[in-house]
Formats: C-alpha cells, sequence, structure tokens
C-alpha cells in the first residue's frame, strides 16, 4: 500500500483495465452507460454473456464499531465466531462476527515496539499483517508482520494468546523468527499467510525509495522484492525456523533460500484461493502500471526491468518473466484510475451468488473495485463493479471463516482527519 498517493486523487470518467495485451473500457462520474452497454463494454475479448459480473455496493458490516487505520481483518480458525482486526499503529482487535456488535476489545497491544505510522514513522510502516497457526485451537500460535527502529527493519514474530483469556494475546510471549532491513520507510509489503502446505508465505516489498535503487528486484541475493516460503515448526542451522528442502532456490549459489517467487515490487496483500490453492497477489506499481499476479514457485515477475507488463529500464532478468493475470494504468490522460492496488481474494461466499469464484481487488486510492474470472490459463471476464462517490479508501480485503469477505477503509487519505476507519461488507445490486 502506498498511501502518500491519496493526496494525487483527481477522479475522472473514465476506466481502462488491461487484460493480457487486451483494453477494455467502464464509464463512471457523469458519463455511464447503460447497464447493457458497460456489461458489454467490460467484457474482455473472448468472454461470453453468461460470464458477466453483476455490480455492487458497500454496506456497514459493524455499524457501532470503528478502528484507527485498519490494515487487515482476518479469523482465527478456531470455530469462535470471532474477528480480528489489525490496526497500523500496533494494535489488534477481537470481536464478535455479528452485525449488531458493540465493542471491540484489544487482543494484543505492541504500540510500544512497532514503529508506527506519523508522526513517528512513514505512512507506510507500522503493525501490517497478522495470520494464525492452522493448529491456532491447540497451540495458540499467532504470527505478526511489523516495523521496527534502531536500526529500522521488518520484523517477523510469534506471539502466544494468553492461558487465562482468549481474547488476550501475551505480548511478552513474542519469539522473533525473521528480521528483514529496510532501508527506507515505504515499500514494506507484508502480508503473512499459512499456506494449503503449512508453511508460512510472507510478501515483502523492494526496499523502499523509488525505482528500486538497489536493485533488489532481479537479485536473489536479498529477501526484498520477493515473496518467502520458510517453516516455523522446525529450526534449522541456528535459525527459529527452516527452509522447505523443496523451495526453488535452495541449491542455487549466491541466493536466499527462503524465497519463493521474486521480480516483485510492493506485493500489498495476496491471498490463497481457499478451493483451488493458488496464490494471488497485487503488486504496486510505481508510475504507470498496476498489477494482479498469479504466484507460482521460482516465479520471476519482472520488477524492476518491468513495471507490470511493459519495459521500465534496461538490464538482464534472472529468469523468465511471467506477465501479470490483468493490470490496469494509473492514468488516462489527465484522469486518475488508480494509483495503488490492494489485493484481494476469490469469492467463496454464498452472500454473492453471481460473484462466486471471481477474483476481487481494488485500488486503495480511488476505491474502484475490480472482479474477474480466470479459467483454463486465460482471464475470461473481467469489470469493475464499484465506483465510489466520493472515494473509499480501501486498506485490505479481509476474509472470514465462511468465505464472506470484508474491507477495511480509512474514512480519509492517508488516514488523516483522525485516522478512523471502518468495516464494510459487498452487498450485490
Amino acid at each position: 500500500m502506498q498511501m502518500n498517493r491519496a493526496r494525487l486523487l483527481g477522479v475522472g470518467p473514465c476506466v481502462f483495465i488491461c487484460v493480457l495485451g487486451s483494453v477494455v473500457s467502464a464509464c463512471a462520474d457523469g458519463d455511464e452507460p447503460s447497464q447493457a452497454e458497460a456489461a458489454q463494454a467490460t467484457q474482455p475479448e473472448g468472454a461470453t454473456a453468461s460470464q458477466s459480473l453483476p455490480t455492487v455496493r458497500l454496506s456497514r458490516a459493524f455499524p457501532r464499531l470503528r478502528f484507527l487505520r485498519p490494515v487487515f481483518l482476518t479469523h482465527a480458525g478456531d470455530g469462535s465466531n470471532r474477528l480480528f482486526v489489525v490496526e497500523q499503529a500496533g494494535r489488534i482487535r477481537v470481536f464478535e462476527s455479528r452485525p449488531d456488535v458493540k465493542a471491540a476489545r484489544v487482543f494484543l497491544d505492541i504500540r510500544s515496539i512497532v514503529r508506527g505510522p506519523p508522526p513517528e514513522g512513514h505512512n507506510e510502516e507500522g503493525l501490517l499483517a497478522l495470520a494464525f497457526h492452522p493448529q491456532y485451537r491447540k497451540n495458540g500460535h499467532l504470527f505478526v508482520y511489523y516495523s521496527a527502529s534502531r536500526p529500522r527493519r521488518g520484523v517477523l514474530s510469534r506471539f502466544t494468546v494468553s492461558a487465562d483469556d482468549p481474547d488476550q494475546a501475551d505480548p511478552a510471549s513474542e519469539q522473533v523468527i525473521l528480521q528483514v532491513e529496510q532501508p527506507w520507510g515505504n515499500h514494506n509489503g507484508a502480508t503473512v499467510l499459512f499456506g494449503p502446505d503449512g508453511y508460512v508465505y510472507l510478501s515483502l516489498g523492494d526496499g523502499g525509495l523509488a525505482n528500486d535503487p538497489l536493485g533488489s528486484g532481479q537479485d536473489l541475493s536479498t529477501l526484498l522484492g520477493t515473496i518467502l516460503r520458510i517453516d516455523v515448526d522446525h529450526q534449522e542451522n541456528g535459525r527459529p525456523y527452516a527452509i522447505p528442502k523443496d523451495n526453488p532456490f535452495v541449491n542455487q549459489p549466491g541466493a536466499r533460500g527462503e524465497i519463493w517467487a521474486y521480480g516483485l515490487r510492493n506485493v500489498w496483500r495476496m491471498s490463497f484461493d481457499r478451493e483451488t490453492g493458488d496464490l494471488w497477489a497485487g503488486d504496486v506499481g510505481q508510475n504507470a502500471w498496476e498489477e494482479i499476479d498469479l504466484i507460482v514457485k521460482g516465479g520471476n515477475y519482472g520488477w524492476n526491468i518491468r513495471e507490470g507488463a511493459h519495459p521500465f529500464r534496461s538490464g538482464e532478468s534472472t529468469g523468465p518473466l511471467i506477465d501479470p493475470v490483468v493490470e490496469y494504468p494509473q492514468r488516462s490522460g489527465r484522469r486518475v484510475i488508480g494509483l495503488s492496488v490492494t489485493g484481494g481474494y476469490v469469492y467463496r461466499g454464498d452472500r454473492l451468488a453471481g460473484l462466486k469464484g471471481a477474483y476481487i481487488y481494488a485500488d486503495y486510492v480511488t476505491g474502484r473495485i475490480w472482479a474477474l474470472r480466470y479459467a483454463d490459463g486465460r482471464v475470461a471476464a473481467h469489470r469493475e463493479i464499484f465506483t465510489p462517490r466520493p472515494p473509499v479508501f480501501i486498506s485490505s480485503f479481509g476474509e472470514g471463516p465462511d468465505g464472506e469477505l470484508y474491507i477495511c477503509a480509512f474514512d480519509s487519505a492517508d488516514g488523516r482527519g483522525g485516522g478512523t476507519g471502518r468495516i464494510y461488507r459487498l452487498v450485490e445490486n
């Protein structure tokens, strides 16, 4: 997420989406076509009418709750009907998942060790990610990724729930798993996930500033600009984690064995399709293109030689480059389409029948939401399904235990104006 880009907002009437080289458009903000025209205009080449995707609106999921800069929502997978919201400054709050819930308790407060957003740190720093161990009901372990100071770095740590209170994690139980030097305050990633194989997947940005000055994107000797895959249930060679033997670069001289995929600028949110196991990611662009990727073992996604599928700078890649599934330009003329992609989920719930099986993603700055269907190696349908007026600042999607999707959104650009935010649901029109 690149929240400082919200200051550049100036959304205009037309949206252009590139789908593996094909350009389609959807109009908004004062130049709206009929529903039939819009549906036709937003279908990529080869898609059929039966593959159309419905538009949606947003509804407050928990009207009585507000959060401070909410950047993620998830569940513990323990059958407790609870949801957990990550607040960027360093707190996790927990509440029962029901619309009339009145309050959210503090589950974990580590603000004293987190290098948070302004005024202390960069707008992209803070407590950024949370994942519960697949055996959480038995071991009580949860994993977080946060920014820290002296030196500036990213930290993957494990905490344990209190033995006396299931709604309270023990802040003194921290075990640091991995620390990654962060040269600048931006481009931290980060998402932490447990994959279907039981390993942790962690997305890391390229180190920050702009244009990848360290050349991290194509450098397999650094963890920056990658997605990692590690085993947090075992220790190895003095590390508090092990490297799976089937990771793609384990036996490559000079390469970090933790790397699963690379050539990524700043993945802001990735997720596994709970039905297929596919790993989807939204990679934030530099100044021209935002992209959605399907992450595969050993994949090189092109940064910093390419931005999306487009040349960025000269240089040699360290492997074949993988094209985005879809990409969109940041601008069309003077109109802003979107400036910072927020990766989402393949929808597997029951509330939105017309979107079942579709991958849903958004742009943080403009609040636009898109959906796509992907099958047999191609995009079968793709369209913008929500255009906010005024913008909604979508910091993250979240998934409940039933596969239903939630949206974390700031009330104002950059989380200013008190930094409050809310949780929304998608509702079909």
